[in-house]
């Protein structure tokens, strides 16, 4: 808990029953908590706020964002400091819940996991418009996020851009050939033919072996990049190990830097792109940022990369420099 005298927001928590998610293949829920942060003097005014949606990494929700940790403050402490600072204006942050049973969505459509892009897109922004006085336009509204929290920062700015015209990536998912293969042997020895069967370990015990997160990791792709109808396909033979090129392909249908081609008047429509990483990001992150940021430079498209000293994780310092930005172009 941060100790000070500055002027505290509130957040607010909605049950939210989702049309999208119901009958979805996991049958993860489909009524899901909804954090929102209103700023200080919310309830004393008649104002209208810009909002920020803020996408968790993988394994992680909204709820998240306000955990208690010592010497950092979470996310509704971070807006409080950074708007008693001046930093950034009065803002409504909004947290929403993307998990599932493999561990998250990477907030996009998958039928193996459900409509979780639709979910945000479809059903969030307009729910929190209804409830709250935000400004209900996209010039007014930002994405941001960290590690598959950017990745899906990223996805909503070339599929959404008439709804979000602000993203911030922090050390987001791409250039997939130097994040996720890294972790397919770990994988491969760990799932030990039956990927089902380990997740039901997984959430049969808190105690995982050293490499369960690889494992968790890669079926979690898989069940978001290369679904077969209510099930998904890895990227490598479960017997052998040996990677299948087919599966990889889909995979690498969904990369950023793949991307851009297909959503360039998106990207060019935004008004703020931002991507950072840490120099030395442990899923290589920052050489993904740079190939992304390198071609959107070569097809003219206005972005600000940086750099910092540190890694992938205990970054969330990096927010500010996110909320900076988002303040000074809204």
């Amino acid at each position: 808990m941060i100790r000070d005298n500055i002027p505290r927001g509130s957040t607010v928590t909605l049950r939210h029953e989702s049309e999208v998610l119901k009958d979805n293949p996991l049958c993860d829920p489909h009524v899901r908590d909804l954090i929102v942060y209103l700023p200080p003097g919310y309830d004393r005014s008649d104002e209208r706020y810009p909002s920020v949606y803020v996408l968790t990494g993988f394994t992680g929700r909204g709820q998240m964002l306000l955990n208690d940790a010592a010497f950092a403050p979470n996310f509704a402490e971070r807006m409080d400091r950074l708007i008693a600072a001046g930093t950034i204006r009065p803002m409504v942050a909004v947290m929403p819940d993307c998990f599932t049973y493999f561990g998250g969505s990477q907030y996009i459509n998958s039928t193996a996991t459900g409509r979780y892009e639709d979910y945000l897109t479809d059903e969030i922004v307009p729910f929190v418009d209804e409830h709250f006085r935000t400004l209900a336009q996209r010039d007014a509204r930002a994405v941001m996020g960290k590690s598959s929290g950017g990745y899906g920062s990223l996805i909503m700015g070339m599929r959404h851009s008439d709804i979000f015209s602000m993203v911030c990536s922090i050390a987001g998912d791409a250039y997939f050939e130097y994040c996720y293969p890294m972790d397919f042997a770990k994988a491969f020895r760990t799932i030990k033919g039956d990927p089902m069967l380990f997740m039901e370990k997984v959430w049969s015990t808190e105690k995982q072996g050293r490499d369960a997160h690889a494992a968790i990791n890669t079926i979690g792709m898989a069940a978001c990049y290369s679904p077969r109808g209510t099930g998904f396909e890895l990227p490598f033979d479960l017997e052998t190990g040996i990677i299948r090129e087919d599966v990889w392909k889909q995979w690498l249908s969904h990369d950023p830097v793949r991307l851009v081609d297909n959503r360039i008047d998106d990207l060019r429509s935004l008004k703020l792109l931002f991507l950072d990483a840490g120099k030395s990001d442990e899923f290589n992150l920052d050489i993904g940022a740079r190939i992304l940021s390198r071609k959107l430079r070569e097809r003219g498209i206005d972005h600000i990369h940086e750099e910092f000293d540190g890694g992938h994780f205990s970054i969330s310092y990096r927010f500010d420099r996110s909320l900076e930005l988002i303040d000074s172009v809204l």
